[in-house]
């Protein structure tokens, strides 16, 4: 019998885990983005890549 996995569809297939170090003010900076944003710290990485490449293009 196949599992299939639980949850919402994502609009995009997330293949890649990246793993860093972080000091403890930039998690706290990264938490407070997070609670503001209503968004996971996943997602708010995700946007701050975008955004930053968005901003290198021009």
């Amino acid at each position: 019998m196949a599992t299939t996995k639980k949850g919402r569809p994502t609009s995009s297939l997330k293949d890649y885990m990246l793993r860093v170090r972080l000091d403890k003010e930039t998690v706290d900076k990264l938490d407070t983005i997070c609670e503001t944003k209503k968004v996971s710290r996943s997602e708010a990485v995700r946007n701050g890549i975008e955004e930053q490449y968005q901003k290198m293009k021009k």
